[in-house]
């Protein structure tokens, strides 16, 4: 299951054991299955009926999630992981979803029911987790300012509030986009400040300390401009980008060149993939048999 497969493979596939699978579109470059595979391993160590479970990969384009959504269930697969751009597709193909996914109207975990996928999302878990071990900080009363309006952003926003930020403002250039988030998040809001602005213009009583948190693509590709001026910002405690590769993006260059504490998305990854393997397993997952994965496989 280590080859990249896609949707006709699904004809001839008898598959053994049990099996798991990530989805997405583009997919070879994922280290999921790295991480998932240490994990497995050293699981089957104590316990063997781990040793028959695998992991394996699907590009399958967005018109096709739907058949290949039904196909896996068929195929008995026990678990799937979906990636970009599959997370809020896949959401309404879902026969039940965990209640704290409803807000955020996006699943990146499935697990097989006899009825159908039941969906949650682990991003958020991955977040709080990610922020808490590199930056040693909670969302639970931070000022945070999210950058980003996207999918990303909204499951962000969503855990920034169920976990009890002080206040939340969200930045975003495009204005349509950020007035579509606000509207959304503020029934979740719950009496906390929530705020969007312009990423050029930063409010002038956006309080000091704030934990800035990444959310955009920006930093993807080489030279790529940070999505805010660190500079703008009123002594930010600490800088979370959830791109993970590069390890370095433009904003954590200028976090790191300013004495800001920051930390990349690869502990998110890590922390949301063991939190998945969880809920399909039912057992407590070795997450450093993950990290040592997900290290080895960004450096091939």
């Amino acid at each position: 299951m280590d080859s990249v497969r896609t949707l006709a493979d699904l004809e001839s596939l008898a598959p053994t054991g049990t099996t798991l699978a990530v989805l997405g579109h583009p997919i070879k470059h994922s280290i999921s299955p790295a991480m998932h595979h240490a994990a497995l391993a050293e699981m089957a160590r104590t316990h063997p009926r781990f040793a028959d479970w695998s992991y394996g990969r699907f590009d399958v384009p967005p018109v096709d999630l739907p058949e290949a959504l039904r196909r896996l269930h068929a195929l008995g697969f026990r678990g799937l992981n979906l990636t970009v751009p599959h997370k809020v597709l896949a959401f309404d193909a879902m026969t039940a979803v965990d209640p704290a996914v409803q807000p955020i109207g996006a699943v990146n975990t499935l697990r097989w029911t006899p009825a159908g996928w039941h969906g949650y999302n682990t991003d958020g878990h991955g977040l709080s987790s990610g922020i808490r071990e590199t930056l040693g900080l909670e969302l639970r009363g931070a000022t945070v300012v999210l950058l980003g309006a996207g999918g990303a952003a909204r499951g962000a926003a969503v855990e920034c509030l169920q976990r009890g930020c002080a206040s939340l403002w969200i930045a975003n250039r495009t204005p349509e986009n950020l007035a579509t988030l606000l509207t959304l998040l503020r029934p979740l809001a719950d009496g906390i400040p929530l705020r969007g602005f312009a990423p050029a213009l930063v409010p002038a009583d956006l309080p000091p300390g704030a934990l800035v948190i990444n959310a955009t693509s920006a930093g993807l590709k080489a030279g790529d401009p940070p999505p805010v001026d660190l500079a703008a910002l009123p002594n930010p405690i600490g800088v979370y980008d959830m791109v993970y590769n590069p390890p370095m993006t433009s904003l954590l260059n200028q976090a790191a060149e300013r004495g800001i504490a920051w930390g990349n998305g690869l502990s998110m990854l890590i922390h949301q993939g063991a939190r998945a393997l969880e809920i399909w397993t039912e057992t407590s997952v070795p997450i450093e048999a993950m990290r040592a994965a997900a290290l080895l496989a960004l450096k091939r």
